[in-house]
C-alpha cells in the first residue's frame, strides 16, 4: 500500500521570524490522521530568518536529527556543544533523560532546514550529540545512508529503531531498493521533482510504503530527497 501526503496538505505556521510546515502533528497543528509514521514523529521544514532562531528551550526522551539545507544553524547545549550546522551535515542529538539547547541563525540569509524526532528505543538514557558531514558525491545517484542504530557505514548514531538515507537524482540517474515487508518506509522529497514507485513527487510531497517489496525512485529533477527505514 502506497499513502501519499501533498505538500500543501501540511500543517504550516509563519511566526514572522520562523516559516514551518509541519509533515506530522505538532504544536498548534493537531491532525488525528497525520501524527506519525511508525516511530516517525516530526518532520518540519523550518526556515529561519537572519539573526533570529529558537532560544534555549529543552527537550526529553527523543532523537532529534537535524538537516540543513541552506544557511548554516548554530547550536549551542549544556552538554557543553556548540556548533555551527551547515548544508550537507547530520547532526543527533539524543535527548534522553533531558537536554537543553538552542537553535541560531546568526548569517544575513534564511536558514533553510529539516528538524526531524524519532521515538528513542528506550527512555531516560545519557543525553548525546553526534555530527557528521555527507558530501554531494556520497548522495549522487544512491541512497546513502546517514542515520542509523548501530553507526555502520559512517553514519550518525540514533537511539531508535530507525534507519535514514539520503540522496540526490537528476536525469537518467535512478535506484531500486527491496523493502523488508515487515516494516515501513518513508520518502520525504526535499526539493526538485522524483518518481517514487510511479508516482510523481514535487518538494514536500511524501509517500508512505507499507508491504511493498521495493522503493524505486527516477526521472528526478534536482531532487533531494530523504528515505526513512522505520519500525511499523
Amino acid at each position: 500500500m502506497i499513502t501519499l501526503r501533498r505538500s500543501a496538505e501540511r500543517g504550516h505556521a509563519d511566526h514572522g521570524w520562523l516559516n514551518s510546515h509541519h509533515s506530522f502533528s505538532f504544536a498548534d497543528y493537531h491532525d488525528p490522521q497525520h501524527m506519525g509514521v511508525g516511530n516517525l514523529r516530526v518532520i518540519n521544514e523550518d526556515r529561519i530568518a537572519p539573526g533570529t532562531g529558537f532560544g534555549t528551550h529543552g527537550h526529553r526522551d527523543m532523537e532529534i536529527v537535524s538537516y540543513v539545507l541552506e544557511g548554516a544553524l548554530g547550536h549551542k547545549d549544556d552538554m557543553g556543544n556548540g556548533t555551527q550546522i551547515l548544508p550537507g551535515d547530520v547532526q543527533r542529538m539524543s535527548a534522553g533523560r533531558g537536554v537543553r539547547h538552542s537553535e541560531f541563525n546568526h548569517a544575513d540569509a534564511t536558514t533553510h532546514f529539516l528538524q526531524i524526532w524519532i521515538l528513542p528505543n528506550e527512555r531516560g538514557i545519557e543525553p548525546g550529540y553526534e555530527q557528521k558531514h555527507f558530501s554531494v558525491a556520497d548522495k549522487r545517484g544512491r541512497l546513502r545512508l546517514v542515520a542509523s542504530p548501530d553507526g555502520r557505514d559512517g553514519s550518525v548514531t540514533v537511539h531508535a529503531d530507525a534507519s535514514l538515507y539520503a540522496g540526490l537524482f537528476d536525469g537518467a540517474e535512478s535506484v531500486e531498493v527491496p523493502l523488508a515487508l515487515e516494516r515501513l518506509a518513508y520518502v520525504h522529497l526535499v526539493r526538485g521533482e522524483l518518481n517514487v514507485n510511479g508516482i510523481g513527487l514535487k518538494a514536500g510531497d511524501a509517500v508512505t510504503l507499507e508491504g511493498e517489496a521495493l522503493l524505486s525512485l527516477r526521472e528526478g529533477q534536482a531532487a533531494e530527497v530523504l528515505v526513512f527505514d522505520l519500525s511499523a
